[in-house]
């Protein structure tokens, strides 16, 4: 039987080399909530928090769970947008504190612990070794949740999920026990690790990553459109997008320009950026060359062509597009069926957002995987994953806008296949994350690891997660 009370003879504290708070506690509120990355706190109460500062104070934040009964919550960059690691009861163990960084040169193998964050600390961390990692397209999300939901990261148009470079984990078991995971043992964790999501039965302690060289040839293409003229824009991508290189990683994005615009009244506009990774500047723009056959180009408000960048460059106009301390509301839906009527479907998201939000709708093409890539546990997907990003900084606005995001996602309903897990919110909207066939593995695999429920699953509404979309239970 859980207890969410610790007898005040017990110094909890002299296990750790971190710090432990109890529920009332000085110090609990920010221990609790002051690693959330936005302005979105929840409303749910951990019994503790656990601000781990090593691998020993992981194994024994286990341990301890498991005599007092707790569930166990994990929290690496804290950077979800429904804050997965908030729960209700039970233990948060945070990760901030621990971070350790170490690179094999012989086997170009990065070891980093899950609250290192990608584009802010490992690869600036890996410039040195003159490598890489595809980590999140924000500089400061952590690798922990990113990895465990797959990780959309740079270039993953041609590269695909950033976990499928996972070489190997080290994590500590519902037993409270070190083990490593990779292809040879504990096989059945690896493959959950690499995909299965905020759920996932163990406490990830370190990721082994197989890295790239960093290439010269990074270049950008941008086009930005009156935005009425989306659908006709789109469609060009769209039908030219299985035709360019996969090299080239590009997303359309319908959005309110973050710096001015000759000409521009500063309303919403139409783009579409593309970014070439290749070994010189001349591939790169040899890679882009097919962006400008865009019949509607003499239309753009804006154009540039094949311009010489760095991913820092890169990363930090992603960081200004996402403001730290805000609200965030996020969705999103792969999608599969006609597509002039998918892009019918999605004009209120693109066209129609509401004043408040300073966000925007994306558009996230993907090549199929190929017949050789590792088996993953995100294996759900379509060529095109639209989504929106609601920001905003009065929470006045929250329900105004999380209502108009759900009923603008819901005109996609009739042709999503599923969502991806970090552009999700399953205490919002019910949605599918996995396909039925890796839902079913994890089940089995966590009934195997952690039968007595050690590790939370995943956070989601009434009923739990079920992984389906929730209007065809109501069909």
């Amino acid at each position: 039987m859980a207890s969410d009370t610790i007898g005040a003879s017990e110094d909890i504290n002299s296990r750790f080399s971190g710090h432990f708070y109890l529920r009332g506690e000085a110090g609990y509120e920010d221990a609790r909530v002051g690693r959330i990355w936005h302005a979105n706190k929840p409303d749910r109460y951990p019994a503790a928090v656990l601000m781990a500062e090593s691998e020993d104070d992981l194994v024994n934040g286990v341990r301890l769970a498991r005599e007092k009964g707790w569930s166990i919550a994990v929290r690496s960059g804290g950077h979800s947008f429904p804050v997965w690691s908030v729960r209700d009861s039970g233990l948060l163990i945070d990760l901030g504190g621990f971070k350790e960084l170490s690179y094999d040169p012989e086997t170009q193998i990065v070891s980093a612990t899950t609250s290192v964050k990608g584009g802010d600390e490992l690869n600036p961390y890996l410039k040195q070794f003159g490598r890489y990692f595809a980590a999140g397209g924000c500089p400061s999300v952590g690798l922990g949740g990113f990895l465990l939901q797959g990780g959309m990261g740079w270039n993953f148009r041609g590269w695909g999920y950033s976990c499928e470079q996972v070489f190997a984990v080290d994590l500590v078991t519902a037993d409270g026990e070190l083990i490593r995971a990779d292809d040879t043992q504990n096989t059945d964790l690896f493959w959950a690790a690499r995909g299965v999501g905020p759920g996932f039965c163990g406490l990830i302690v370190r990721f082994h990553l197989k890295t790239r060289p960093i290439t010269d040839g990074v270049a950008v293409s941008m086009q930005a459109y009156p935005v009425e003229r989306y659908a006709d824009v789109l469609q060009w991508l769209w039908d030219q997008h299985p035709h360019i290189s996969d090299k080239v990683y590009f997303n359309a994005v319908s959005a309110r320009p973050p710096i001015p615009v000759p000409g521009h009244d500063g309303g919403l506009v139409f783009m579409i950026w593309a970014c070439a990774f290749c070994d010189t500047q001349e591939e790169a723009a040899a890679a882009l060359e097919p962006l400008k056959t865009c019949p509607y180009r003499d239309e753009a408000i804006l154009v540039s062509d094949a311009q010489p960048t760095t991913l820092p460059e890169q990363l930090s106009l992603v960081d200004q597009l996402h403001p730290q301390g805000l609200y965030y509301k996020v969705d999103s839906a792969w999608v599969d069926g006609p597509q002039p009527d998918i892009i019918q479907a999605m004009k209120t998201l693109v066209i129609d957002r509401q004043a408040e939000d300073i966000g925007y709708t994306f558009l996230i093409f993907r090549l199929p995987r190929p017949d050789d890539a590792p088996e993953i546990a995100m294996d759900l997907g379509t060529d095109l994953c639209v989504g929106a990003y609601i920001i905003h900084e009065a929470d006045s606005a929250s329900d105004k806008l999380r209502n108009w995001l759900r009923d603008a996602m819901g005109e996609l309903e009739p042709y999503t296949v599923g969502q991806n897990w970090g552009d999700s919110d399953q205490t919002f909207r019910e949605v599918k994350c996995l396909t039925d066939a890796s839902w079913a593995r994890f089940q089995k695999i966590r009934a195997a690891r952690d039968p007595d429920g050690v590790f939370h699953s995943h956070l989601a509404g009434e009923g739990g997660f079920q992984n389906r979309n929730g209007w065809e239970a109501k069909d």
